[in-house]
């Protein structure tokens, strides 16, 4: 069984649902050592003072503000419950909002709730009522140290508290030189909405997150797995050549032709020519950008 990274209760008005919070999310990451690669001996990190250049065990380090220059204020964790006793063991729930009024690029990370012992039927009263009404409860509450923004949700049997970011942790693109709003500037056609449109109509299905598989990592173990079949495991072996860059096309796009192709009309036919039997829905292919010189840097880098 997980165990639990946060016990506290969730309040709203006077009612109260002692809960415990656990990590929905499990990364699938590789986790790879740093070796020196003239001998593959391994490197690591360690803490050591600044003044006496000597390691510093873990049990040894505390936390400290620095309110002037070499000047600090040193913070037991007894220190960080008391600042807001409150905060930091109650998730405090301030408004109930549609769930679709939440732009996606709010959310943060997931996380479930639990009911502890004597909680359970609260806990039930809250979920389904927030199924029931289309709602997400918005609350705030301390995780290690740090005031978090989150909206509380349904999600089958569970409660599910999903970290938001505040509105000041998100980055204006004023500066991204993107099209105005609306197709006339960019010179967008009528026609080329309607074939669009069409394409998303022949691709739409409802969702289903087992559809998408993380190809990448599983491509990557088959490889890491043919290394040792051949016995490289203990060499450093160059990248392969990559392919030359290719500059950007100067040329027009047909946009239109390029959709009509998408959604299974031929380039060269009449506009009002019926497209022929589908034979699966359409995929789209993507193209990777040609590189640019500091993605080209960055990789040499790594």
């Amino acid at each position: 069984m997980p165990r639990a990274i946060w016990k506290g209760s969730v309040s709203f008005g006077l009612v109260n649902i002692p809960v415990e919070l656990y990590p929905a999310e499990d990364r699938k990451e590789f986790k790879f050592s740093m070796l020196d690669k003239r001998d593959l001996s391994p490197v690591g990190y360690k803490r050591y003072s600044k003044t006496s250049g000597k390691e510093v065990e873990w049990s040894s380090i505390v936390k400290g503000y620095e309110y002037e220059p070499d000047q600090y204020v040193v913070l037991s964790e007894e220190d960080f419950r008391l600042a807001n006793a409150k905060a930091s063991r109650t998730i405090d729930i301030q408004a109930f909002v549609p769930l679709a009024d939440i732009p996606p690029q709010y959310y943060d990370a997931p996380y479930y709730l639990a009911p502890r012992e004597r909680g359970e039927k609260v806990y039930a009263l809250l979920r389904e009522t927030l199924k029931s009404a289309g709602r997400a409860a918005v609350a705030q509450f301390v995780l290690r140290t740090t005031e978090h923004l989150c909206a509380v949700v349904p999600t089958g049997r569970a409660l599910m508290l999903i970290t938001l970011r505040y509105e000041n942790q998100l980055r204006q693109p004023n500066d991204l030189g993107l099209p105005a709003e609306g197709t006339k500037s960019v010179g967008v056609s009528a026609k080329e909405v309607a074939l669009a449109k069409r394409l998303i109509d022949d691709m739409s299905e409802k969702w289903k997150a087992g559809t998408f598989k993380d190809t990448y990592h599983q491509d990557l173990m088959k490889r890491i797995r043919e290394k040792i079949r051949k016995g490289q495991t203990k060499e450093i072996t160059k990248p392969g050549e990559e392919e030359s860059e290719r500059p950007a096309s100067a040329k027009v796009i047909d946009l239109a032709a390029l959709l009509k192709k998408s959604i299974g009309k031929g380039g060269d036919g009449d506009d009002g020519e019926e497209a022929g039997p589908k034979k699966g829905k359409p995929k789209l292919r993507i193209v990777p950008p040609p590189r640019t010189a500091h993605k080209a840097a960055a990789r040499k880098r790594a």
